[in-house]
């Protein structure tokens, strides 16, 4: 991340940055993110992390298998049936009537 905001881009493409990372790192690059995006910038994401997507984002876009199977806001994408059953699985939706 720090490689790509040194060049002041005005779109960063951030590719899965957060895989590895604690739930502490995970809000801590949220809230870089975030700052980030409140300077004017366009952030595109690639990550697998539900938890910073819901976090920074105001649109998901998912792919499967190279094709395109949702679009829009992130509340509608997360909850649509096709999307969890490709990407996100029956956990995701156990998890998130919890409320985790």
């Amino acid at each position: 991340m720090a490689k790509a905001l040194v060049m002041e881009p005005q779109v960063i493409l951030f590719d899965e940055v957060m895989a590895g990372l604690n739930f502490r790192e995970i809000d801590q690059a949220v809230a870089l993110i975030r700052r980030v995006q409140k300077e004017g910038k366009t952030i595109l994401v690639i990550e697998h992390v539900m938890r910073a997507i819901k976090s920074v984002c105001d649109r998901i876009f998912v792919l499967h298998h190279g094709e395109k199977i949702a679009d829009g806001p992130v509340n509608d994408v997360l909850d649509d049936e096709t999307v969890i059953q490709a990407c996100l699985g029956k956990r995701y939706r156990v998890l998130t009537k919890r409320g985790n």
